[in-house]
């Protein structure tokens, strides 16, 4: 290949023609490589078609073939493993943004750091989460984010507007909950982590924060987050906008509810609204969303679940590789990508016509991405905390009354801090 090239992140439409050209002038610089790439598949559509024409792309600019590989996302980490331990790992994989902190602390990804040079234009949530001790090894790709999902008719007919604080999200489903005793105000799921924990972020608490001698120190019995906590559960055992129901749901079984009827309003990712036309398409042009509220205003931020693209350790060309990750993610692809899927880009100024959109059910959406977007702790332990569903199980115990809020979190800090630290 010849020298390697340092590559701004914010040179989007060039970076591959650059990259190709700068080996010289005798060919394609992957003439007679294959790549090998690992792509997920189970949470959007069949994806072969879109990863032919990259292929045929990434061929027609660096000589090199690729050979995607779809791994289903329940066989995946396990196939991670074994894949890395054998040393058979793909060039390039599709990794979850969760994970990508434990591959690169184990050694498995490579530190693109210098390749990537201006991250700026990445979404913040999306880059904390694909750096480890301040060294890139996850470029962000894409992501889904959760924000309020609601009847639109449900509202018209109720004369209500879209509620801008935690306060107004009380009072207007106060209000559907008493001019419409067929419809639960706002449904608050014990299984749904994911709607717990815009609460504890919007309250300005957190699940656990490092101190600098690499320790982890759980925050989500912080005065802060206990009072984000309380705020959510109060919406079911004070002011009565659940259904009993509800203390054991998972996010599927809000949606499920909202279908049926059942519900005005819940938290629900940017790939919801789509499902559930799918689902009955009588509700057609009678659901909206908007950001989930802020405290007093602004809003409350929302994990960013998506994946980054990752360079292998061991990959026989990296540089190629890293071309392959800058065709993925640059302007074209990103945008139809996004079309084809509703996950939203990984980069600001990829994200930004999203945001300015007409369309009720998908500028809420980029705006909760772009504005208040929020990752987990960034640790190759995290994924046993959620394992472990400490963060569910402390709202459970909530919601049924087997503990207050005081006691569940301490009890759910007392557990993240010992599997964080290596104690589990």
């Amino acid at each position: 290949m010849g020298r390697k090239h340092v590559l701004p992140a914010v040179a989007l439409g060039v970076a591959v023609t650059l990259a190709a050209t700068a080996c010289g002038t005798g060919g394609p610089s992957g003439a007679g490589q294959t790549l090998d790439v690992w792509i997920m598949e189970g949470t959007h559509p069949d994806a072969t078609a879109f990863f032919d024409e990259v292929a045929a792309e990434f061929e027609a600019t660096t000589g090199a073939q690729v050979n995607v590989e779809f791994v289903p996302w329940a066989d995946a980490h396990d196939n991670f493993v074994t894949a890395i331990a054998g040393g058979t790992a793909p060039d390039v994989a599709e990794v979850g943004t969760t994970w990508t902190p434990e591959f690169a602390d184990a050694g498995a990804l490579a530190d693109v750091t210098e390749r990537a040079g201006d991250t700026s234009d990445y979404v913040p949530g999306l880059l904390e989460a694909g750096t480890l001790d301040d060294r890139l090894y996850g470029v962000p790709w894409f992501a889904g984010v959760r924000a309020v999902v609601y009847r639109t008719d449900v509202f018209e007919e109720l004369e209500l507007e879209e509620p801008t604080t935690w306060e107004e999200l009380r009072e207007v489903a106060t209000t559907i909950q008493e001019e419409r005793e067929d419809m639960a105000g706002f449904p608050v799921p014990g299984g749904a982590m994911f709607s717990a924990l815009p609460f504890v972020w919007g309250a300005g608490g957190d699940v656990a924060v490092q101190a600098e001698d690499g320790t982890w120190q759980a925050e989500i019995d912080s005065p802060e987050s206990r009072e984000g906590i309380r705020f959510f559960t109060d919406l079911a055992l004070e002011d009565g906008l659940s259904t009993t129901g509800a203390t054991t749901w998972l996010e599927t079984d809000m949606q499920d509810a909202f279908i049926r009827g059942d519900s005005a309003m819940m938290i629900a990712g940017s790939w919801a609204p789509a499902a559930i036309m799918e689902t009955d398409p009588e509700l057609e042009g009678r659901v909206g969303a908007f950001p989930i509220p802020g405290r007093d205003g602004g809003y409350s931020p929302s994990f960013l679940g998506g994946s980054h693209l990752s360079v292998f350790n061991g990959s026989e060309d990296e540089e190629l590789a890293w071309q392959y990750v800058q065709l993925l993610t640059g302007d074209e692809f990103a945008r139809r990508w996004t079309e084809e899927t509703s996950y939203f880009p990984g980069r600001q100024s990829q994200l930004a016509p999203f945001t300015e959109s007409e369309d009720p059910l998908v500028s809420p959406f980029a705006i909760q991405m772009s504005e208040a977007g929020h990752g987990v702790p960034v640790t190759s332990a995290w994924g046993q905390v959620e394992g472990q569903r400490v963060v569910q199980t402390m709202v459970q115990a909530i919601l049924s009354g087997d503990a207050s809020v005081e006691e569940a979190t301490a009890t759910a800090a007392e557990s993240i801090e010992e599997t964080l630290n290596g104690g589990a």
